[in-house]
């Protein structure tokens, strides 16, 4: 899974952490480095150690509805807030905007563990996202405040080794903490972690001088982009379940999100620092790759919902056991993005690897659509990897094309922006696919005669529709792999579009 925005530091603190990277002994640095390693590791596995636990939340929040929000939520509020933890660093410092973001995370993660209600939870899983954003985008910009652009490349597999092992080790520990202990404790292990990271970033960073860079923060425009995207999110999430599509309701959002975007688009124009300014937009290769970029983690995110459900819904697997299944997938991504950063420096241009990587991950997706609780695991295995790895091409390549159509000035706004739309494209995909998931099951209970009673049955226990008679746990069934099909078509779809997207796309050398 991708990470949240990173705030991208401005050039003067840039060229300031670079005359300054020499005061610092490699001790000192060294020191700095795992403070911002545990931020690191916190914030990355607090994305995927939750996902094989959705089934269990919903059983035992007595609520299977709007499930994608668990995730959506924490990313919305993280995207929102990371450029203005940026903006506010610089003039602030770095540990000054760290160690609250830490405690803020650690006080949100109690409460999720705490919550006995679905809106609840979704609230709460938004409070943490405010500190994640801290936890991520701190790391990133200290990063440059200790090591020079020249050095930064030995440290390098610290920081993706990290980032792996969370993203694999997420869904194995959430799964097993789920089947031995109680969700709940899925957040509660953030505090010990956090207490470390919190002491050992605050003795660390005070080597750090604040220097304070002149910064006005586009407060108005990182609302306004996320009113938009809520809108959305809402529209997808209730239309057709909890409101009819022609309904008030829908139609409301729908006129919040048009109206949300033009008021964007003027804020945008007349920002001094817009959060995306309108000449990134006329450059019609950086458009395109924040485009893909967008889609590329809205496909992602989406099957990393939807694959620990079809495990232990369909398969009935454990908890765990579809944390352990999940594996695959993850690791795909992570190979995926490798391979494409050495073929990038090999071929000097990215346009081929997008196009390669949205191909398969297209195929990928499609081939998983077609998967049933008779389906081999290791069919499954093959799918996942064909898709993972697929899409793992895309997130690199379409940072690199990104950056290397920006004009030099624009590099570090252009990063920005597309990891804010990234970070977007990861709540748009999940609450697409959770909406998908939940009205084509509930539409098929309901042509079966069963109605929509027996939705909520089909998702309590870990094991899958353990509490329905047999004859209707074969109808739930059925009716699980029909939701998952369409679910898994529309990933492939995302990825078909990000082919579309790609080809216009004029194919830039990149600069050395």
């Amino acid at each position: 899974m991708d990470a949240p925005a990173s705030s991208s530091p401005s050039a003067d603190t840039v060229a300031l952490s670079t005359a300054q990277d020499s005061l610092f002994s490699r001790e000192q640095v060294m020191r700095v480095i795992t403070g911002i390693l545990i931020c690191i590791f916190l914030g990355a596995l607090d994305q995927t150690v939750v996902v094989p636990a959705v089934p269990a939340m919903a059983a035992d929040l007595n609520s299977y509805g709007h499930l994608s929000w668990i995730i959506s939520a924490y990313l919305l509020t993280t995207t929102a807030a990371t450029p203005i933890y940026g903006k506010l660093s610089d003039l602030y410092g770095r540990r000054a905007l760290l160690l609250p973001a830490i405690a803020w995370f650690m006080a949100a993660s109690v409460l999720c563990g705490l919550a006995q209600s679905l809106p609840q939870l979704v609230a709460f899983r938004a409070l943490q996202g405010l500190g994640g954003a801290g936890l991520l985008s701190m790391a990133q910009a200290t990063i440059a405040d200790v090591i020079a652009p020249r050095e930064r490349g030995k440290y390098q597999a610290y920081f993706s080794g990290v980032w792996a092992v969370a993203s694999i080790a997420g869904p194995i520990l959430g799964g097993w903490i789920t089947d031995a202990l109680s969700w709940r404790w899925i957040f509660w292990i953030n505090v010990p972690i956090g207490v470390v990271a919190f002491v050992v970033s605050s003795r660390a960073l005070r080597i750090l001088t604040v220097r304070r860079v002149k910064a006005r923060i586009d407060y108005a425009g990182a609302i306004l982009l996320t009113t938009v995207i809520t809108c959305v999110l809402l529209i997808l999430s209730w239309g057709g379940e909890t409101f009819p599509w022609r309904s008030w309701p829908i139609a409301g959002l729908g006129v919040g999100s048009l109206l949300a975007l033009w008021l964007f688009a003027v804020q945008e124009r007349q920002a001094p620092e817009p959060l995306l300014p309108p000449r990134l937009l006329r450059n019609s290769v950086l458009s395109l790759g924040v485009m893909a970029g967008f889609l590329a983690t809205a496909s992602i995110f989406a099957a990393a919902f939807l694959l620990p459900l079809f495990f232990q819904l369909v398969y009935g697997a454990s908890a765990a056991a579809s944390g352990t299944l999940m594996v695959p997938f993850l690791g795909g991504i992570v190979v995926g993005a490798f391979s494409a950063g050495m073929a990038a420096r090999w071929l000097g241009r990215c346009k081929a690897l997008m196009l390669t990587g949205f191909v398969a991950g297209a195929v990928g997706f499609v081939l998983l659509a077609t998967i049933d609780a008779l389906t081999s695991h290791a069919l499954v295995t093959l799918y996942m990897v064909l898709a993972s790895v697929g899409i793992g091409f895309c997130q690199p390549s379409s940072l690199v094309v990104v950056q290397n159509a920006a004009e030099r000035r624009d590099v570090g706004t252009a990063t920005a922006a597309l990891l804010f739309l990234r970070s977007m494209g990861g709540a748009f995909g999940s609450t697409l696919a959770g909406s998908l998931l939940a009205a084509r099951f509930a539409a098929r209970m309901a042509d079966s005669g069963l109605g929509q009673a027996f939705s909520l049955g089909v998702l309590r226990g870990h094991g899958g529709p353990v509490t329905l008679d047999t004859a209707t746990q074969v109808v739930a069934r059925a009716a699980l792999v029909g939701g998952f099909d369409v679910a898994f078509l529309t990933c492939g779809l995302l990825a078909g579009i990000g082919v579309l997207v790609t080809l216009p796309m004029r194919d830039l050398p990149l600069r050395a």
